[in-house]
């Protein structure tokens, strides 16, 4: 699979300087945990999960997780629990050449060697768990099972734990929560492929919800948790893990309050006018804002709850043509003294040293989603991904 693998190769060619790598669920884990892009959620309980699987590969879709858990009504999950066992046998005997990275959400541990156990065979086409309300105490029982399925399966499987618990987001107990789940995930290190946030729990400890024309970061509560998390769990200097951008809750707004949030001038020139007022239509300008935000205060990809999500999340992983230049300026070997050049576009310094954590990141993001042509900005890629 690759991302915009959906998009016609000669349409690929017109957007890309490079395009994104290929890559399998048995690829780098590194690479692995920056490709997961706009991970797609979806109740295990769905009748048709196998088709849909399916179908959201054709639209761009590279991650998906399949909820057991706040999805679903506490007494589903047994029906649930046997809807993926049929839904999984299903894919395996059709053996599509690609599907997504596939992840279960879990609610106990106890459900870990038991799906995998019961999905036989088509437990080749899991990827890991997602393991939620994770801390320290309760995230230690959720690796050992994960690390004993995997030794009766004899298939690597990741784990990606959902930070959203309250001693995780109350002042008191934050230092200690985060430094209790940062020897657990580091312990664990090379099946953790991510850390992923639970926004939504952190506001309901509160009694909040942000409105669609907020961002996560216009809540500060939220916003000085995620910092934190980043702050210590997502450090460049080795130490750190992939941090996933907040579910994003709105498809359409019916009524706003504050103006739209997208420039009218780069649709202009784009000659995309009509996608920019779908774009505000359907709430995607927040969102659009939100996924900036993310990737400027170091999150990578994104937890998604509709289609329509997924598409703005990749068009804004792509590496510009002028952010790559300038990794590959910093990056250049005989560049490793250090020092300060004027980068190629003329309109910056890249001074090499401080520089150098971000040009090694964009360059992995560079790898797998590719870098824009010169002349292609967001616009053209969210044009070109949309189904005719």
């Amino acid at each position: 699979m690759r991302h915009f693998g959906h998009i016609a190769p000669e349409v690929r060619q017109r957007l890309f300087h490079r395009e994104p790598c290929a890559f399998t669920a048995d690829s780098p884990t590194r690479l692995l945990s920056a490709a997961l892009g706009a991970t797609l959620y979806s109740p295990a309980t769905r009748p048709r999960l196998a088709d849909d699987i399916v179908r959201q590969t054709g639209r761009g879709v590279v991650s998906m997780v399949l909820c057991l858990e706040d999805s679903i009504g506490d007494e589903d999950v047994a029906d649930a629990e046997e809807n993926l066992v049929r839904q999984f046998t299903d894919l395996a005997e059709r053996g599509p050449a690609d599907i997504p990275l596939l992840f279960i959400r879990v609610r106990v541990p106890e459900q870990i060697p038991d799906l995998v156990r019961r999905l036989g065979p088509a437990a080749r086409l899991l990827s890991g768990f997602v393991m939620p309300k994770f801390t320290e105490e309760r995230g230690i029982p959720f690796l050992e099972a994960l690390q004993n399925a995997e030794a009766e399966g004899g298939r690597r499987l990741f784990a990606m734990p959902v930070l959203e618990s309250p001693e995780l987001l109350y002042r008191e107990s934050r230092v200690q929560t985060l430094e209790g789940i940062s020897r657990t995930v580091d312990k664990y290190r090379e099946r953790v492929l991510a850390l992923r946030l639970g926004v939504t729990d952190f506001c309901s400890s509160y009694g909040l919800r942000r409105a669609p024309d907020m961002t996560a970061w216009d809540v500060q509560i939220v916003a000085s948790v995620i910092s934190d998390v980043v702050n210590m769990l997502g450090r460049a200097d080795g130490t750190g893990f992939t941090v996933t951008g907040p579910v994003w809750e709105y498809f359409r707004v019916q009524e706003r309050m504050f103006k739209p949030q997208l420039r009218r001038s780069p649709f202009l020139e784009g000659q995309a006018e009509e996608l920019r007022e779908a774009l505000i239509e359907h709430s995607m300008d927040g969102l659009l804002r939100e996924i900036t935000l993310d990737q400027a205060n170091g999150l990578l990809g994104k937890t998604c709850i509709h289609p329509s999500h997924v598409l703005p999340v990749h068009a804004l992983s792509v590496v510009s043509h002028e952010e790559f230049s300038d990794a590959q300026d910093i990056l250049r070997p005989e560049r490793g003294g250090g020092g300060v050049l004027r980068s190629a576009y003329t309109n910056k310094m890249n001074e090499v040293k401080p520089h150098r954590a971000w040009a090694e990141r964009t360059v992995l993001r560079a790898e797998v989603f590719g870098v824009a042509n010169e002349d292609i900005g967001f616009v053209e890629l969210l044009a070109a991904g949309i189904p005719a």
